[in-house]
C-alpha cells in the first residue's frame, strides 16, 4: 500500500471510532420527549389539518373563491365550507348532539371571504376544544352515527381528519389549476 492510502485508511478508522462517541454525546443533551396520550396525538393531527385549511382560507384569492375546475365540480369556497362544517360530524356527537349540518352549509351567511374564513377557523377550534374536553377517556366512548354498528369518538375523529386531508388535496388542484402555489408548498422562510 501506498503512503497515502494508509494516511487515509488511518483518518477513516479514527473517524468511524469517533462516531459513536458523537452520537451518545447528542442523545445526553436531548433525551427523547415521551409519547403523546391517545387524546393529544388526535389533537395534533386535527390542528395539523386545520392549520393547513385555514391558510388556505385565508390565503387563497377571494376573486377567485367562486372558482371551480368543472361544472360538477364545487367552488373553492364550496369545499372549504364543506370540508370545515363535516368536522361538526365528530364535535357534534362528542357533545351529544344531532350533527348540525347533513349537508353542506348553506352561504345564505357564508357569502364573504371573512365570513368563511371565520366559519373555517371556528369549526377547528370547535373541534379541538371537543377533543380536550374529552381527553383519552372521552375519546374512548362508543356513540352511535347511524351506521351499522357503535363508533368510538377517536374513530369519528380521524376519520374526519382523513375526510379534511382528502378535501385539502382536492384545494391544492384549485390552486394549481390557477397558477398558484399552496401555503404548504411553499419554501419555508
Amino acid at each position: 500500500m501506498t503512503k497515502w492510502m494508509r494516511v487515509a485508511s488511518l483518518a477513516l478508522a479514527m473517524g468511524l471510532a469517533v462516531l459513536p462517541v458523537l452520537a451518545q454525546e447528542a442523545a445526553k443533551k436531548e433525551p427523547p420527549k415521551p409519547a403523546p396520550s391517545p387524546s393529544q396525538a388526535v389533537l395534533e393531527q386535527w390542528n395539523d389539518i386545520g392549520r393547513k385549511l385555514i391558510a388556505m382560507a385565508e390565503d387563497f384569492p377571494e376573486d377567485k373563491y367562486e372558482y371551480k375546475p368543472h361544472a360538477d365540480s364545487r367552488t373553492f369556497a364550496a369545499g372549504l365550507l364543506h370540508v370545515s362544517a363535516s368536522m361538526y360530524y365528530f364535535t357534534d356527537f362528542a357533545q351529544g348532539q344531532k350533527p348540525r349540518y347533513p349537508d353542506d352549509p348553506k352561504r345564505d351567511d357564508l357569502k364573504t371571504k371573512a365570513q368563511i374564513v371565520a366559519f373555517v377557523k371556528k369549526c377547528v377550534q370547535d373541534g379541538a376544544d371537543a377533543i380536550k374536553a374529552k381527553g383519552d377517556k372521552g375519546l374512548n366512548e362508543a356513540v352511535n352515527d347511524g351506521g351499522p354498528h357503535l363508533d368510538r369518538l377517536y374513530d369519528l375523529a380521524y376519520g374526519l381528519i382523513e375526510h379534511s386531508g382528502e378535501h385539502y388535496g382536492q384545494l391544492v388542484v384549485y390552486y394549481r389549476n390557477n397558477g398558484l402555489v399552496p401555503p404548504e408548498s411553499r419554501p419555508k422562510k
